[in-house]
């Protein structure tokens, strides 16, 4: 059975989007049908239940309304198989919830990540701005620099309001849930290799709910075929803005 072979290969897939996958394959099926064969045939992923806490923000951040408007990042950590720790950057666009980066490493510093920053930027452009809580790495001089130089405003959340950095939590559950809990990784460059294999399927084939179960490349194809050339222009900011932004590092 097709259902059993996905679900073999995407183990923390739930029955929606594999019910996704098999319409994209061309199966004529509904979600209440694989609901049934996927409990029938014992297929169910057990999920620990998250406590639901009432939060709200004190200042409503802005809301991304085009790709490479506002990114938002953050750090994940896991062991090799030998006990050693090690940090993993993770980088997100909020508009398109595309994965544009994810960089392993035993350390990270503010002068890697800005470093990292740096070939993203490279090959897509500046955003306006990036959401980061207020790590040492994020508040550093190097990342001080390197956003000044782009024009880039760092947006730091509250201490202790992860719910303000929402993009990137979410994507860090996925990650964890779907390759870091499943993957067994024995070096630094085994981790890279898996990590980058993970981030192509999330961005190319993984389907998102937010996005009307297409994936996240699938999505901003889409929205770039439908927008004219004239908004898909980089946007730099002006000698006013970049008064602003230094007058907000400094």
């Amino acid at each position: 059975m097709r259902l059993r072979e996905l679900a073999a290969s995407r183990v923390r897939f739930g029955y929606r989007r594999l019910t996704v996958l098999l319409k994209r394959e061309g199966w004529a099926v509904n979600a209440k049908r694989i609901y049934r064969l996927y409990t029938e045939e014992g297929l169910t992923v057990r999920t620990k239940q998250r406590k639901k806490t009432a939060s709200h923000q004190r200042v409503p951040q802005g809301v991304a309304t085009a790709p490479n408007q506002r990114w938002s990042m953050d750090f994940v950590s896991d062991r090799l198989a030998d006990g050693r720790w090690f940090r993993v950057l993770t980088v997100v666009d909020q508009f398109t919830r595309e994965c544009l980066l994810l960089l392993a490493d035993s350390a990270l510093s503010g002068e890697k990540v800005a470093a990292a920053l740096e070939g993203v930027v490279g090959e897509r452009g500046a955003p306006k701005s990036i959401t980061v809580d207020n790590g040492s790495e994020f508040a550093s001089r190097a990342m001080e620099a390197w956003t000044y130089r782009h024009g880039i405003h760092l947006d730091f959340i509250r201490p202790g309001k992860p719910v303000e950095n929402g993009f990137i939590e979410s994507f860090n559950g996925r990650l964890r849930d779907e390759c870091l809990n499943v993957e067994v990784f024995f070096t630094l460059e085994d981790v890279r290799e898996k990590l980058e294999r993970w981030r192509q399927d999330y961005n190319l084939t993984r389907p998102h709910s937010a996005l009307g179960d297409q994936a996240p490349a699938s999505f901003a194809a889409a929205w770039s075929d439908s927008t004219p050339s004239s908004e898909l222009a980089p946007k730099t900011n002006t000698p006013v803005e970049q008064c602003q932004l230094l007058e907000a590092l400094s």
